[in-house]
């Protein structure tokens, strides 16, 4: 997770089609149960896959598009999908997948090894904010139908669990071309498709785009044309249901069969409900602060001192308790807890004390005035501005004064999109199962979307390192990715808040519900109970 930067906000759906949406005989509260219902505050700015970023797009884009492979929600282990079978070269830098043969898109054209290829250079050269995905890639050729050969500009271990990405799925380039989509080196200027990729898809997953209304529904209908295993539901409908109670309110009148965002608060309540089936997993999802140096009314926290101080300022146990009701873990540094590397790292700890001191030697004092600026948003069990609360309540003890801006998501998206906040809350879950990934978002390393928010310097330690490990496997790459993780602590621009479990809560006949490393929620494992 982690958001798009908004490139257009589009509104496609008519009233119209609200209308008819609305009347769908689909979901719970209806005889016929063929579609589903998932309720959720939805964080999508686009649809387009090679430019979208966030949660929702994670589940959207793995339903209707396709990877070349997939990670193995048991282990994460690499599986075919696409992709009959992959090799890289001894160095890592040349890297062969020999496309199946049966795999076609909606339309019922075949998946070739030219749409790969374009896919990835419309990824690259979009230069939106999954194009880190890409990152030292040289080239990418189809020497036939069937076999796609990349070639990186460096040695990198970590590319075949990239490619599990669901901003990676293949596009048929052949109708999106048709459509103003460009993967041209200039592809940032000359694309013109995100309009119409906000009423239609292209892929060859189970779904495709029904309709998207902002603000109040995302429709998913199945793909008549799948070639594999056929979709367990007509249609799936993304509901927006902006806060915990109103979905726990509707999963409790069979407005909706799944609710993806309750609060921890209501655990009780959802256990005794025998019309709910629910389960509470760990998850490698995590809240941060981000200290933004460059943005406006951050000139304060130029000095890492004063970054410190605001870190040892926050008294992290009584967040977690009053946003998830301890139903969470504190985290070191953008590296979640138990991804590679992890082991060992420093945990932050409140230390009022510590933070006056700091604020002392850095000049402030008589106390600091800083402004957090945020969405007005729960995800994970956490409610921002319920954190930010507890975060300023804190932060008083150390003499700072922190005033406290939500905004609704796509103003606050709009905001991150220009010249950003000094002090924001953001989220973040795993993209693929690599480590690498969160040194390429939040480290100081060029390319960074966090270098460029936080208007510090590249680091050359973190550089060298992130190099590094992508030459390296197994112990080597593990203690590479461990001297990274303190790196980036020593930043202290990114300060994990909670490390959240997850509730998954689902209307008693619904099997299946789940929390996937790489598609969020995997729709191909949810059914309704026979």
């Amino acid at each position: 997770m982690r958001f798009t930067l908004p490139v257009r906000m589009v509104a496609v759906a008519t009233a119209a089609l609200l209308a008819v949406a609305a009347c769908s005989s689909t979901g719970p509260a209806t005889e016929a149960r063929t579609g589903i219902i998932l309720g959720r505050s939805m964080d999508v700015t686009t649809l387009d896959i090679s430019r979208s970023l966030c949660d929702t797009c994670q589940i959207y884009n793995s339903a209707v598009y396709e990877t070349l492979i997939h990670a193995s929600p048991d282990d994460g282990s690499l599986e075919p999908l696409l992709a009959s079978s992959w090799k890289a070269n001894t160095d890592n830098t040349e890297f062969t997948f020999t496309l199946r043969d049966d795999a076609v898109f909606s339309d019922g054209s075949p998946v070739e090894a030219k749409d790969v290829a374009w896919s990835w250079e419309r990824l690259q050269n979009l230069g939106g904010s999954p194009s880190y995905f890409m990152s030292g890639v040289k080239s990418v050729e189809a020497p036939d139908a069937h076999t796609v050969v990349v070639t990186t500009s460096a040695p990198n271990s970590a590319f075949f669990n990239i490619v599990t990405a669901s901003y990676m799925g293949v596009i048929n380039s052949d109708v999106a071309s048709e459509n103003g989509a460009t993967a041209d080196k200039d592809a940032a200027k000359t694309d013109q498709a995100e309009q119409w990729f906000m009423a239609n898809s292209a892929g060859s997953g189970q779904y495709q785009l029904g309709s998207y209304a902002e603000g109040s529904q995302l429709v998913l209908k199945a793909n008549p044309n799948y070639w594999g295993t056929k979709p367990n539901f007509t249609d799936v409908t993304f509901k927006q249901v902006a806060d915990s109670s109103a979905q726990l309110q509707q999963l409790q009148q069979g407005d909706i069969d799944v609710a993806m965002q309750l609060s921890f608060d209501a655990l009780d309540q959802i256990k005794s409900d025998a019309n709910i089936t629910s389960s509470v997993v760990p998850s490698y999802n995590f809240v941060y602060v981000g200290l933004a140096p460059g943005a406006p009314g951050g000139a304060a926290l130029k000095n890492v001192k004063v970054r410190e101080a605001f870190r040892k300022a926050i008294d992290y146990d009584a967040v977690i308790d009053a946003t998830v009701a301890g139903q969470g873990e504190k985290q070191s540094t953008a590296i979640p807890n138990g991804f590679e590397g992890t082991d060992g790292l420093t945990l932050p700890e409140y230390d009022p004390d510590g933070a006056k001191a700091l604020l002392a030697e850095a000049g402030y004092a008589d106390g600091l005035k800083l402004e957090a600026t945020y969405p007005n948003f729960t995800i994970y069990g956490v409610n921002f501005t319920t954190m930010f609360q507890s975060i300023q309540q804190s932060l008083k003890a150390s003499g700072i004064e922190l005033t406290l801006h939500p905004l609704e998501y796509t103003a606050w998206a709009t905001l991150m999109g220009g010249d950003g906040a000094a002090v924001t809350s953001v989220y973040f879950a795993p993209d693929h199962p690599d480590t690498i990934q969160y040194v390429q978002y939040f480290g100081m390393i060029e390319g960074s979307s966090w270098l460029a928010r936080s208007g510090t310097g590249v680091s050359a330690e973190e550089t060298s390192l992130a190099a590094k490990a992508l030459t390296q496997t197994g112990d080597a790459r593990t203690a590479t990715y461990n001297a990274l993780g303190k790196a980036m602590y020593d930043d202290q621009i990114i300060l994990p808040i909670v490390n959240p479990k997850y509730l998954l809560a689902s209307s008693a006949d619904v099997t299946g519900n789940n929390y996937d490393i790489t598609r969020n929620l995997d729709l191909s494992r949810l059914s309704f109970k026979s």
